[in-house]
């Protein structure tokens, strides 16, 4: 665990010391997460995201992200499932939205100390992403590169007060997330180091089961080469709880 601390802090300082030296992008995100339960021990899980392209010109993503939960105790949920990904790509000046698929595996963890709210992810991602060509000023999708994915996400909710249970009222929402590709990185950025998220929100808890929040991103990604993206993002998200 200690060394899994370090690598984050590590990620997180050695893209705000790269930032100099990134591509600047302005997007905006929307997101849905849900938790549909289906019987003692297990539950469904969607995520739908929407992301923009820089200046909120065009659809950069859209992702669906459905999966099965089972849940090992009031403390830890494993998960696997697949997700959908359309993503715009660049090729010759044409533009287009093409697919990707993964397959998915989860650990989550969450626990309390004193009235914080903390959830630790460990995400496993095996990666189809198609290769394109353009052809007729198209992007058609020819054949899939395959790649592997780590991701660990930590998400602190601060409620502003202190009532318990905690079931409606406003909050603050504090997480990063650290991507580590861990297998066929020639198919990717050909990096260990994939990409970080680190987001700042404030949200409210309708009830028990919805919150709604809003809050700032900034994603720093590790292109091929000497390329970098930091990517500044509102993001706008619902939680159901159901």
């Amino acid at each position: 665990m200690i060394k899994l601390v370090f690598l984050i802090f590590f990620a997180a300082v050695h893209s705000f010391f790269l930032m100099v030296n990134a591509q600047t992008q302005f997007t905006g995100w929307v997101a849905s997460f849900n938790t549909i339960k289906t019987g003692k021990q297990t539950s469904l899980h969607t995520d739908i995201q929407m992301r923009s392209t820089n200046g909120g010109e065009q659809i950069q993503t859209i992702l669906v992200r459905p999966g099965i939960n089972f849940h090992l105790n009031k403390k830890m949920v494993i998960t696997a499932g697949y997700a959908f990904i359309s993503n715009r790509r660049i090729i010759n000046n044409i533009s287009d939205l093409i697919p990707e698929h993964r397959i998915w595996e989860q650990l989550l963890y969450n626990h309390k100390w004193e009235n914080i709210f903390i959830s630790h992810r460990f995400r496993l991602e095996q990666r189809f992403i198609s290769k394109v060509t353009a052809i007729n000023n198209e992007l058609e999708a020819n054949g899939t590169a395959y790649a592997n994915r780590f991701r660990y996400f930590i998400r602190n909710i601060i409620p502003f007060k202190k009532e318990k249970p905690f079931s409606n009222g406003l909050f603050a929402a504090l997480q990063n997330e650290v991507f580590i590709n861990i297998g066929n990185t020639a198919n990717v950025n050909g990096k260990f180091f994939d990409q970080n998220r680190l987001y700042l929100a404030t949200g409210y808890r309708l009830n028990a089961k919805a919150d709604l929040e809003i809050g700032y991103m900034n994603q720093y990604v590790n292109g091929r080469g000497n390329q970098f993206t930091n990517n500044h993002i509102i993001q706008l998200a619902g939680y159901i709880r159901l």
